[in-house]
């Protein structure tokens, strides 16, 4: 009997433990100012990731579909003349641009000038599709030492409650600490997906830059074929007439 009543006892005060819930609203409404500046920092830079990531994957998706119809026809071309035509018609695709930069710069050039305009035309497009990388880059970067910062800063003030009640027990120290280590979890939420989609999106910025160049020297090589003048024609010989 005297077992039953121990581990009903037991029983009882287990179930009478209350359960600690995580509740972040309360820990940043409690925290101080240093590390609410912190946390909207972290929360700012984490939307700003995602939004870049949406508008960069859009804008790859409309200029490969675009170059995928340009490049389609560019393929049945005989000649320079038709290549230009049709880089009129889709002026929107990047390979029509680097199309329009060698009728426009390298009319008569010869062939390493074709070339030199068509690099630095695809370096120009490869350019345009990296546009806002150098933030994800950033986020990436930065948010951890960002959230470093406010962790810090609520150590610090751990230390400084600890100091000012004369005791270092939970209640005093924990709240503090939770302030102090939700920057750094807000901080790697955001830098976290910053390097997934940067690795991502560089991956297929520079396989799009890769297709673009090698479509490229054929490009300039068909210009250049049609540009090229015949260096062993037959020069004609006139005869003297001999006076008689």
């Amino acid at each position: 009997m005297t077992q039953m009543q121990a581990v009903v006892g037991t029983a009882a005060s287990a179930a009478d433990v209350p359960t600690v819930r995580l509740d972040l609203v309360g820990l940043f409404l409690h925290a101080a100012w240093p590390i609410k500046i912190t946390v909207g920092l972290l929360v700012a830079c984490s939307l700003l990731v995602w939004l870049i990531a949406m508008l960069k994957l859009m804008q790859l998706a409309r200029l490969q579909a675009s170059q995928y119809g340009f490049q389609r026809r560019a393929r049945q071309v005989g000649s320079a003349d038709e290549l230009f035509e049709i880089a009129g018609a889709h002026g929107s695709a990047p390979g029509a641009r680097v199309v329009g930069e060698l009728y426009s710069r390298g009319s008569g050039a010869q062939i390493e000038r074709l070339r030199a305009v068509a690099d630095q035309a695809v370096l120009l497009e490869a350019q345009r599709a990296r546009t806002l990388m150098w933030l994800l880059a950033f986020i990436a970067a930065g948010a951890p030492f960002i959230g470093l910062f406010g962790t810090v800063y609520g150590i610090m003030d751990a230390f400084i409650r600890i100091g000012a009640a004369k005791t270092a027990s939970l209640p005093v120290v924990a709240p503090a600490i939770g302030e102090a280590l939700i920057t750094t979890a807000i901080g790697l939420a955001a830098a976290i997906p910053a390097v997934f989609f940067y690795n991502w999106i560089d991956k297929r910025v520079g396989d799009y830059a890769s297709e673009l160049e090698v479509a490229a020297a054929e490009w300039v090589a068909l210009v250049a074929e049609q540009h090229r003048q015949p260096h062993d024609a037959a020069i004609p010989l006139v005869g003297r007439t001999r006076p008689r």
